[in-house]
């Protein structure tokens, strides 16, 4: 049984609420108020709450926001469904917010780490340096998937979407750590509290929209996302977790070989024991390799 001792924060998070292009978006903020922050993005059905373990590795001085995706966390549920374009210009207008006079330096994972790579392309005036922990594109499609995908995802638009449940924060706890083994106790705990909430029919249901469990019909085009990262003028991290299968999982036209192919100064850097959650289990690791690559603020 895990051990129900929550993990003790180092940096306490205020949070803040934005209006975002018409949605209600929550958002931790670390350090000092009127410093440009340290943007972080989280991957999918996650939650900003987990930069914390990173956070606390982080010099004190470091202003830090983490942004909750529409969709997830304490973020309004986007009544039109969720795409990549949207995601891009949430950032833009968040950017817009916090950092309207100056590139940003933006860290993402998984999800989070393709928005900011892609989005670096994009507007490349906004970001002075991006890191994308585990976040190496997504698997190409082929235009024959178009019919099926399209199929199911109207057969799904019919159905009430579902919540995944839990019995309680502990058995959550379990579930994450078995995924997981490397995760201390205490830090699985703060990630059930962070990731879960009282489900009004008993039990426990997860903090997103369960729409995004929806199959999306709009294939990902990988030409797509190399004309983005070829435009990328900021230098850029790349950091894989050692033991993470992802790449493996994702296929060949994914990972470091893509993405060192088109962005002109990438530094790709693995951590040793760690899978894809690499910021939930080597914080400390993670947080030197920002460190060095991101520079003193100061």
């Amino acid at each position: 049984m895990t051990d129900l001792t929550r993990y003790a924060a180092r940096r306490l998070a205020r949070t803040e609420f934005l209006q975002l292009r018409g949605l209600r978006h929550r958002l931790l903020h670390w350090g000092p108020p009127d410093a440009a922050p340290l943007i972080l993005l989280h991957g999918w059905a996650d939650t900003a709450d987990p930069f914390q373990f990173l956070v606390d590795e982080l010099p004190e001085y470091w202003s830090c926001a983490a942004l909750d995706w529409r969709g997830f966390g304490g973020s309004d549920w986007s009544p039109g469904g969720y795409w990549f374009p949207d995601y891009y210009a949430d950032l833009d207008a968040l950017l817009e917010q916090l950092s309207p006079a100056a590139p940003a330096r933006i860290v993402g994972h998984s999800m989070g780490g393709r928005i900011a790579l892609t989005y670096s392309g994009i507007r490349p005036e906004r970001v002075a340096r991006v890191a994308s922990l585990e976040g190496v594109g997504m698997p190409r499609r082929e235009p024959t998937e178009a019919p099926g995908r399209l199929a199911q995802w109207l057969k799904q638009l019919r159905e009430p979407p579902q919540h995944g449940g839990y019995r309680d924060y502990a058995a959550l706890a379990e579930r994450l750590r078995s995924k997981h083994p490397r995760l201390p106790p205490a830090r699985a705990r703060f990630l059930a509290e962070s990731r879960a909430e009282p489900d009004p029919a008993g039990g426990l249901r997860l903090r997103m929209d369960p729409a995004h469990h929806r199959v999306n019909p709009v294939l990902n085009r990988n030409e797509e996302d190399a004309a983005c990262w070829r435009r990328i003028t900021a230098p850029a991290l790349l950091v894989l977790g050692g033991e993470s299968d992802l790449t493996d999982r994702l296929g060949p036209d994914v990972g470091p070989g893509p993405i060192a192919a088109c962005v002109r100064d990438l530094r790709v850097v693995t951590v040793p024991e760690a899978g894809h959650m690499l910021h939930y289990e080597q914080p400390r690791a993670v947080a030197a390799l920002l460190r060095e690559f991101l520079g003193d603020p100061r």
